[in-house]
Formats: structure tokens, sequence, C-alpha cells
């Protein structure tokens, strides 16, 4: 069963503050000079995902599924991708910044399931695959929109741009993480 890494607070409001301060930095055109490893766990490498969040509504949300950099790397690049590539919305905006929240969801490695039953809505995350197409919804979502786990299976394959009941196919390949989730609210950084 995937486990997320535990972060500590201080950690947390270290990533928080960091994509902030990214997504600022390149909203002013101003260059920020990258901080030191604020810990030794920043620098392991870490799926994470950076979710923009405007009022109540999705403002961006871009992420790496598998860690491919440190994780304090891989928010930078993430808050910048999340801000400002998005295909879904356009480019964040200097007077959008203030109302934004920033959430963080730091993910376990995957963990291929040979059953369904295995996935606990509001636990796991999936990750669902057939032939070149790929696609990965949160655990928050599913948590978000009430849905139970075969909703949860149908919209991921939708995401993956597959039929809602592709996961059924022998071909499909599940996948499940969890992720240690956090946003600004929760820890109010400034």
């Amino acid at each position: 069963m995937p486990e997320a890494y535990l972060l500590t607070s201080e950690e947390k409001r270290f990533l928080l503050t960091l994509a902030r301060n990214t997504i600022k930095s390149s909203l002013v055109n101003k260059k920020i000079d990258d901080p030191a490893f604020f810990s030794d766990t920043l620098s392991n490498k870490h799926g994470v995902f950076v979710t923009l969040n405007l009022g109540n509504r999705l403002r961006g949300c871009i992420g790496y599924i598998e860690g491919v950099v440190a994780l304090q790397q891989a928010v930078k690049e993430m808050a910048l991708s999340a801000a400002f590539n998005d295909p879904r919305f356009p480019a964040l905006t200097i007077e959008e910044l203030p109302d934004v929240e920033i959430e963080i969801s730091v993910l376990s490695p995957l963990h291929k399931i040979s059953t369904i039953s295995e996935i606990m809505v509001g636990e796991h995350g999936i990750v669902i695959e057939h032939g070149i197409n790929k696609g990965l919804l949160l655990p928050q979502v599913a948590v978000e929109y009430g849905w139970d786990r075969e909703s949860f299976l149908a919209h991921t394959c939708q995401k993956a741009g597959l039929t809602p009941d592709a996961w059924r196919d022998s071909a499909a390949t599940i996948h499940i993480f969890s992720a240690e989730i956090f946003s600004e609210s929760e820890l109010i950084v400034s």
C-alpha cells in the first residue's frame, strides 16, 4: 500500500512560500535567488502537484507523477507550470495572485493494483494507462465531487482521453498512490 511522505510544518510552510515567491518573481519579471535546501527531506525526489485555486475554483494544476528532480526544485517548476502553462487556463495575472490559494500534493510512489477493491476513495489517487493514453486524478478530487470508486475510475479514464469504462479493459493498467496534501489556508502562510 503506498504511503505519502510526512513533512514537518516548517517544510510545508517553506514549500508553500517558495511556490508563491516563485510565481510572484515571474509575474514581476524579477529573478529570485534559489534558496539553499531547507532540509535533506526536500532534496529527495518525489512526485508533486501544485494546485492553484481562485475562490473555490481551480485556476491551475500541474505536477510530476513520479520524482524526477528534488522536491524543492519540483515545487518551483510545478508552481510556474500551474500558473502559466496549464492549457485549460490563461496565464495567471499579477492582479489574481493575492487571491490565489496554493495547495501542494506530495505523492507516494505508484503502486500497481490487481483489483479495484484496493482503491480507497479519499485516500488514494489513481493513474490509468491504456496504450499511449495516461490520466491521473489526485485523491482529493474524488472527495470534492463525492464520487464513489467506479465514478472516480470513470473520470480518471476521461482525463486520459479514454471512454469512461476503459478501466475495465484488461489492457488498462491502474496504479494508486497516496498524497500528503497541504495548503496556505491550513498553515496560514504569509
